[in-house]
């Protein structure tokens, strides 16, 4: 058996929570086209057992685009991508384009490490193939990745040779999870997710960054599970965006979630969701603890 920790890091927005999605074969994480989507990192377990009982278990860590913090939410967010480079066995740098000054703040980090580094050129269904060679050579150049790869992480397109090569890249080790595991996250914690990535897409441009989902009640029964979430905006004139006309976001926002956490939970789903304020929440250490943004 072999294993390993693989971490995904890149610029927001490069499609990292995709790639990973699309090695696991399930959702586990959220995605939207807003920067920032991610806010912790999210752990996924991908196994492999042989008929022989050889394989591999690849643990990937899903982690926060690194960009240059302007709250304290965006600094807890960027030092926890940071962190990863120090716990993993394989880096996965995600690029999209040629070097910006985003990816050259990360490529300074990555200089700075001796942990194997696999560059990974997103969305190739959309570049042209010259496009896409010179965005390969200009990163060839550097001379400092294990390997390259093109991928399509939105049709799964080289997904499983990048798989391939990662497991001949970790050594031999421990199962780390059970086989049928693909996250160590608790249900509650996809289900607050799930309705911020709805909260999200309702909201397409509008206050996307302030939005925090708190869950207060949490009740599982037999064919039944009862929840009641509380969104959480930074300004008064947000509440009445969240909502919308006579309500008609918050509903949509509500019943696009349930659809989705009776397809994580498999039973009904009974979803109250309210909007409450919290001023300037980002900057504020005890809220972002309450909703679950800590220093582990």
């Amino acid at each position: 058996m072999k294993s390993g920790f693989i971490g995904i890091i890149g610029r927001p927005n490069v499609g990292k929570s995709t790639l990973l999605n699309a090695i696991l074969g399930e959702k586990i994480a959220i995605t939207t086209d807003k920067p920032q989507t991610t806010r912790n990192s999210i752990r996924g377990i991908y196994t492999r057992i042989d008929e022989d009982g050889t394989g591999c278990q690849l643990v990937f860590i899903d982690t926060p685009g690194i960009h240059k913090p302007r709250t304290k939410l965006g600094g807890y967010m960027t030092e926890m991508a940071v962190n990863t480079l120090k716990e993993v066995d394989v880096i996965i740098f995600i690029v999209d384009d040629v070097s910006g000054p985003g990816d050259q703040y990360i490529l300074e980090l990555l200089k700075q490490t001796e942990t194997p580094v696999i560059l990974v050129i997103n969305k190739i269904d959309k570049l042209p193939p010259d496009q896409f060679r010179s965005i390969y050579d200009a990163y060839d150049e550097m001379g400092m990745f294990h390997k390259i790869f093109g991928i399509s992480a939105l049709q799964g397109k080289n997904v499983q040779s990048l798989v391939r090569s990662i497991e001949d890249m970790v050594e031999e080790g421990p199962m780390f999870f059970p086989e049928d595991m693909i996250t160590d996250h608790p249900e509650k914690f996809l289900v607050s997710e799930i309705i911020r990535e709805k909260t999200l897409l309702y909201l397409e441009d509008e206050i996307p960054h302030g939005i925090a989902v708190d869950i207060e009640r949490y009740e599982e029964n037999k064919n039944l599970t009862s929840i009641g979430a509380v969104i959480y905006c930074e300004k008064k004139s947000h509440k009445g965006i969240v909502i919308g006309k006579d309500g008609k976001k918050l509903k949509g926002i509500g019943k696009s979630a349930r659809m989705e956490i009776e397809g994580l939970l498999g039973t009904k789903v009974y979803l109250e969701i309210w909007v409450k304020v919290r001023e300037n929440w980002r900057d504020s250490s005890f809220s972002m603890s309450e909703f679950g943004y800590r220093k582990e």
